[in-house]
């Protein structure tokens, strides 16, 4: 066990700042600028942030906690720009929806018509059956857990995956290098994926290696490509959310924050077509310059 002692006009200071909408990051940060070692200021805003979403009374001075535990995620300001609106290089997107955990929002108009049709004809003929990264050995297997076929495009590969590349990156309000390879994703009738995350685990040579080059992944995009006629919703599990596919439109999450927590409530899968087909484009963006391996 730790423990830390602090004055009570901290504690004070704490419940006015979340009261007017600063966020538990922030505070953190703030905190960790006034020299308090980060895993202490972590745990005293823990601490507050789930007295305060229980209803018990907040710590007065003190404060126990189990350091071998896993931290609780904190909320933090979404990358994502703030408003109904977003403009994103060459075009408007709109904020249809938002949630504040994971943070998520649903964006309208992020491809036209003919985007999403150059896009899927650009892919037909390079897909490939989908693969995991296995945990253990970081090689990527075909698995019964992820029914679909895949393809990557090079960064600005032609004019349109340059003006897609920069569109995204612009909309997830990180620079376009951040990002990693445009992915479009085939899902067949029955197609589908099981329960996942998108950041990457240090539990093999290949993600340490990757998240050593590139850092972590911060956010995803994903855009639907076409109408499915039955299933193939984007589900999030820990939450209750699910995301129909609709052309042109996209939902986009984030999961780790500025103090490198990553968030399980991100937890989603693609839910199996019931009728038809899916298509979609994946964009992921890294803390810092996507560097591939190689």
């Amino acid at each position: 066990m730790r423990a830390a002692r602090f004055a009570p006009q901290l504690g004070a200071w704490i419940v006015e700042n979340l009261d007017r909408g600063a966020t538990p990051v922030a505070l953190v940060q703030a905190l960790q600028a006034q020299q308090m070692a980060a895993d202490v200021a972590i745990a005293i805003m823990q601490a507050f942030v789930a007295a305060r979403a229980t209803g018990r009374s907040v710590p007065l001075d003190s404060l126990e906690w189990d350091a071998a535990a896993p931290a609780d995620f904190l909320c933090d300001t979404p990358r994502l720009a703030a408003g109904g609106t977003i403009q994103a290089v060459d075009r408007c997107v709109q904020v249809l929806a938002r949630a504040q955990r994971p943070a998520l929002a649903l964006l309208g108009g992020v491809l036209d018509t003919d985007e999403c049709a150059e896009l899927i004809a650009l892919a037909r003929d390079r897909l490939v059956p989908s693969t995991l990264v296995d945990v253990n050995s970081g090689h990527d297997v075909v698995s019964a857990q992820r029914r679909s076929f895949g393809m990557f495009f090079r960064p600005a590969e032609n004019a349109l995956i340059a003006r897609l590349d920069r569109r995204l990156a612009a909309l997830m309000n990180l620079p376009p290098e951040n990002g990693e390879g445009l992915q479009v994703l085939y899902y067949p009738n029955g197609g589908g994926s099981a329960p996942h995350f998108d950041f990457l685990l240090a539990t093999n040579p290949a993600n340490r290696a990757s998240l050593t080059r590139s850092g972590q992944r911060v956010a995803t995009l994903v855009t639907y490509l076409n109408t499915v006629e039955g299933g193939g919703e984007t589900v999030f599990p820990q939450v209750g959310w699910a995301v129909s596919p609709q052309p042109g439109h996209a939902v986009q999450f984030e999961y780790c924050n500025r103090l490198g927590q990553l968030d399980a409530a991100s937890l989603h899968a693609s839910a199996p077509v019931t009728r038809g087909e899916k298509w979609v484009a994946t964009k992921w963006m890294r803390e810092r310059r996507f560097v591939p391996a190689g």
